[in-house]
């Protein structure tokens, strides 16, 4: 009873109180073979000193990113994070501090995030932003939930190009929520053709820019499009560091702009924890989920903090509430906060520059070797080539030769039968050195 301590009879009485006849009744969302129907193949005890060595034994199986050349990105970029940034976030005061329930003695969090809020708006090219999100695709499924509260539409348009993370994110949320979703095709080599595939009936269409193969998209005629038959533009975002040299979504016409801030102060940390990035216009912030820190002043007119907007179910009525599943990612938003604060907008531009120089040197090596097609026409620090045969193969054995070598199309859509693409991304981190390595390995395995 130490650690199971309900009694069949406290379970039974649980179940009825919800309406289940058993246990595997509140599974039931969950496919069947998606179930353990074991215990799984794990001992069922050992000491401490045993475990440390078996984790360690299973952690000298992994290639760290800094320690061979590195070109994986398609949504989690490698960039240099500057030292300060986890000597700051480790202070006592940040790494225990969670989330702002009691704001009027948390003024230190509600600052920062009021500045990281300020820094993203800024980015985005929008007018608000919260207080972050989970990570960038969730953060695409909110918007779309957004879009369909504001226009009380519940068809969504998905471009092709949209990373099939995000794309299946949504899909799955909307599925939930009983609301359709239209999903465009993939065109590795161009843009969609979003124009016409934009409905009088959608409540907004959802873009990338870069895309998932790193085409750069003008999004001025699909907001045109969208707006004209009364739908809202979503852009999304999964490489911050380019908004250093890219023009800002909101300037092109998006209404709600999403995206993933790794890239800024978070390392790549096995895919998470990251935060999500979602900003707005003023005049749809109403319906925007999460958290918004405030500027005011008090009583004896000294500047500070409150939470302006908090619409989340554990702050007003569930029916009230915009969102049930979102949070603020509160350390990793300080470290963005922290890292894009010591870059300046000056740091940032040149950043995206040096970043853009280097993807543009590793496309012309690459591009000359026999065999290889790059399909980008304009990128900016990733790319799409062709290569003969089976790219996830390919970039197997790369990885045998020391070379992480991007990522195989096939990993993130398998069903799209584009098997001979591979995502490669290059950025500061990268050096000369590193992308004539990669194109001296990839040209000794092409057939």
């Amino acid at each position: 009873m130490r650690y199971l301590p309900l009694t069949p009879e406290d379970r039974a009485e649980m179940l009825a109180r919800v309406g289940a006849s058993a246990v595997d009744d509140l599974f039931a969302d969950i496919p069947a073979d998606k179930r353990l129907t074991d215990l799984p193949d794990l001992p069922l005890r050992k000491s401490e000193m045993a475990v440390e060595r078996t984790l360690a034994r299973l952690a000298a199986r992994n290639v760290p990113a800094g320690s061979v050349p590195f070109f994986v990105g398609a949504g989690a970029y490698r960039h240099h994070v500057p030292a300060t940034v986890d000597h700051l976030i480790q202070r006592s005061e940040f790494l225990t501090s969670y989330t702002p329930y009691q704001p009027e003695i948390a003024q230190g969090t509600l600052q920062y995030l009021f500045e990281f809020q300020t820094q993203v708006a800024e980015l985005t090219g929008m007018e608000v932003a919260n207080a972050s999100m989970y990570d960038g695709s969730t953060a695409a499924a909110e918007a779309v939930l957004m879009a369909h509260r504001l226009t009380r539409r519940d068809t969504a348009v998905l471009a092709g190009n949209l990373h099939p993370h995000y794309a299946e994110t949504i899909a799955t949320v909307c599925a939930h929520a009983g609301q359709p979703i239209r999903a465009l095709s993939p065109n590795p080599g161009g843009e969609d053709d979003l124009a016409a595939a934009i409905e009088a009936s959608a409540s907004c269409i959802v873009v990338q820019t870069p895309d998932v193969f790193g085409n750069l998209v003008d999004l001025r005629p699909i907001a045109e499009k969208a707006h004209a038959v009364g739908a809202l533009l979503i852009a999304v975002v999964t490489e911050a560091v380019a908004l250093g040299l890219v023009e800002p979504p909101g300037a092109q016409g998006a209404d709600i702009v999403v995206g993933e801030g790794q890239s800024i102060g978070n390392a790549l940390n096995f895919g998470g924890p990251y935060v999500g990035l979602f900003a707005t216009r003023q005049k749809f912030v109403r319906q925007m989920p999460g958290r918004l820190a405030g500027e005011t002043v008090d009583a004896e007119g000294r500047r500070g903090f409150v939470l302006t907007l908090s619409t989340r179910e554990q702050h007003i009525r569930r029916e009230k509430a915009t969102s049930n599943i979102c949070t603020n990612s509160g350390l990793c938003a300080l470290a963005f906060t922290i890292h894009l604060s010591l870059l300046g907008e000056a740091g940032l531009t040149r950043l995206a520059r040096i970043n853009h120089a280097a993807a543009c040197d590793f496309a012309d090596r690459l591009a000359a070797l026999d065999g290889v097609s790059v399909l980008n026409a304009c990128f900016f620090n990733e790319f799409t080539i062709r290569v003969p045969g089976d790219a996830a193969a390919l970039v197997e054995r790369l990885a045998q030769k020391g070379v992480l070598g991007g990522v195989p199309y096939s990993r993130l859509a398998p069903a799209a039968g584009f098997d001979d693409l591979i995502l490669v991304a290059a950025t500061e981190t990268t050096t000369p050195e590193d992308r004539a390595a990669y194109a001296a390995a990839l040209k000794e395995l092409l057939p």
